[in-house]
This record gives C-alpha cells, sequence and structure tokens, in this order.
C-alpha cells in the first residue's frame, strides 16, 4: 500500500499557499492543546470552517494553467499508487522481447473486484533518481511496444484493459527515433483500434500528444478532475504560436485541455471527481472515486457483443474533430440576400 502523502513546502503551488498556511496554523494548534492540555477547540473550529471555505474558492474557481499545474503536481498518484490501491494480485510484466524495458510505462495482469483484467499506464518518478530511471513518464518505443505485447494478451485470454494516462509525451531523443518511436505509437493506435476486448482509458494528471494516445484508444475515455489531454502541452503551444514559452498561460486557455473543456466538445465520456483540493490532498478517496466509476463502465462493456463493441469504438474516433465548414460564396450570397432586403 502506498505511503500516506503529505504535502511538503517545496510542493506547494502558489494558490495553494494560503490553504497550507491555514492548515499549518490549525495543526500547530492542535498540537499545543495536546501539550498544554488546553482547550482551543473553539478556535479550531473557526480557522477549519474558514479554510474549507477557502478551498471551495481557490478550488472551485481554477483557471485552465492553474489545473495543468495541479495534473502535474509532484505529489499526485501516479499508476503504480492506483493499481495499489484498486487492484489485487498485481503481476507486473517487464519488456518488449525486442530491446529492452521501458520503466516509462508500467503493466501487468491483476485482478479488479475478483474480475481479471490487464493494466498499463505511465509512470513517473518521485526522486531525481527514480525520475531518471523512468524518464520522467515519457516512454521510449519499447515501452509502447511492451504495452501493445500485454494488450494481445489480454486479447488472447479475454481480459478488459485499464489504461492509466500520466505523461508529457513520448519521448523525442535520437535513440528513440532511430528506435522507430512514430512508427511504435501508430502500430498501437491501429491494433487497439481493433482489439476485441472491453478497453478503458483514464488520464490521471497529464495527457500530452501522441505519447498518450498510443495507449488510449479505449471505449471509454475517462479524465479526473484536475488533469489535462492536449495534442501539445501549453510551452510548447506558446512557443510554436506565440514565440514565446512564458506565455504558457494563455495557450492552455486557448487549447480546451481541461477536463470541463473535453466534456463539453465529446472527446471523454466521464469527469471523475477529485477530492476538495485535488489527489495529492487524499490518494484513497480517488481512488475509491475511480473504482466507481470503474464497476459501471466495465458493467457495460462487457455486455456488449464483441461486433458491437469495435463498432461503437471505431464511430466514437470517427465523430472527434466533427465540424461544419461554410463556403465563402454562400456567405456572400446571404449578405447579397440580406442587403436587398
Amino acid at each position: 500500500m502506498p505511503e500516506e502523502k503529505t504535502i511538503s513546502p517545496t510542493a506547494v503551488l502558489d494558490f495553494e499557499k494560503p490553504i497550507v498556511e491555514l492548515e499549518t496554523k490549525i495543526n500547530e494548534l492542535k498540537s499545543l492543546a495536546a501539550e498544554q492540555k488546553v482547550n482551543f477547540s473553539d478556535e479550531i473550529k473557526v480557522l477549519e470552517e474558514k479554510c474549507e471555505k477557502l478551498k471551495k474558492e481557490i478550488y472551485g474557481n481554477l483557471t485552465a494553467w492553474q489545473k495543468v499545474l495541479l495534473a502535474r503536481h509532484p505529489r499526485r498518484p501516479y499508476t503504480l499508487d492506483y493499481i495499489h490501491l484498486l487492484f489485487t494480485d498485481f503481476l507486473e510484466l517487464h519488456g518488449d522481447r525486442h530491446f529492452a524495458d521501458d520503466q516509462a510505462l508500467v503493466g501487468g495482469m491483476a485482478f479488479f473486484e475478483n474480475e481479471p483484467i490487464v493494466v498499463i499506464g505511465h509512470q513517473k518518478g518521485r526522486t531525481v533518481q527514480e525520475n531518471m530511471e523512468r524518464n520522467f513518464g515519457m516512454p521510449h518505443p519499447e515501452g509502447y511496444r511492451k504495452a501493445l505485447r500485454l494488450m494481445k494478451l489480454a486479447e488472447k485470454f479475454s481480459r478488459p484493459i485499464i489504461s492509466f494516462i500520466d505523461t508529457p509525451g513520448a519521448y523525442p531523443g535520437i535513440g528513440a527515433e532511430e528506435r522507430g518511436q512514430a512508427e511504435a505509437i501508430a502500430e498501437n493506435l491501429k491494433v487497439m483500434s481493433q482489439l476485441s476486448v472491453p478497453i478503458i482509458v483514464i488520464v490521471i494528471g497529464e495527457g500530452g500528444s501522441g505519447g498518450a494516445l498510443a495507449i488510449s484508444i479505449g471505449d471509454r475515455i475517462l479524465m479526473l478532475e484536475n488533469t489535462i489531454y492536449s495534442v501539445i502541452s501549453p510551452e510548447g503551444c506558446a512557443a510554436i504560436l506565440f514565440r514565446d514559452a512564458n506565455k504558457a498561460s494563455e495557450a492552455a486557455e486557448v487549447l480546451k485541455l481541461t477536463a470541463n473543456d473535453l466534456y463539453k466538445l465529446g472527446i471523454i465520456d466521464e469527469i471523475i471527481p477529485e477530492p476538495l483540493g485535488g489527489a495529492h490532498r487524499d490518494y484513497v478517496t480517488t481512488a475509491e472515486s475511480i473504482r466507481k466509476v470503474l464497476k459501471k463502465h466495465l458493467c457495460e462493456l462487457r455486455k456488449m457483443p464483441k461486433k458491437q463493441l469495435l463498432d461503437l469504438r471505431y464511430e466514437k474516433f470517427r465523430k472527434i474533430g466533427a465540424f461544419v465548414e461554410k463556403s465563402r460564396k454562400s456567405t456572400n450570397k446571404k449578405s447579397t440576400v440580406d442587403a436587398k432586403e
């Protein structure tokens, strides 16, 4: 089981500071009351009410950029945290049987509510050393080929696939390109679209570009409340469009990368609520919210015949990006008619 997480001063975002300061005062007052055997219950209650109100004000009005920062929070639960909280008898499988084992992407066999499943997901590190080993959650081609191997095993043994998304993107290094990064991602997209088992995708942090898409072709795409899913990072978008990476906050608004934006656009199927303050404040409650949603969608998908499952998956992705285009000629014609009237 993962250890209980506390928010260290170095992991506090700017907009969280007033909340953390109040929480620190409350904890100090509680410690003082216990040490000196003095009743500070009234004072503590007032501070707790003030803190709760402040949380609702701040977290209820987050900008797109603030949600980007929350999605990247260093104390946010990662794939392995959710695996330990949600699944039993997890057996991690390693390697792509071609080149190496990529630790930026983990996966294996497990049980969810006594049902056998296959789980895969991006994995970041907590420490500098672990982040170096896991390449900050950015997989190489062998990571995607490992995921593909596991997904084919899932189909062979008729196991649903649960995929956790949390990556800035696929690793863009020379070695990755030499070993076929683009081909590995493309192959995953092709195979996932044809797998005859239910696939549920959950964005638990960052969903960045093709690195995320490579394991997110699913029958259901879900996002935690404070996560992002985008074709490019806000910094990358700002550098290209505005010639200034410092305008990332402006780019975040334009990209429509938050869970609310994507739900309105029909890209995702459901938003999973997080505890007030974000998933990094309460791992267990967040995991239980995921458990509830997973049970519901797995139950629905399990009942579908394979042909219907594949047809609906095809239709789902064909609908994404649909738009209506009006020609300039028809627009000018309408304007001329309006002028005559």
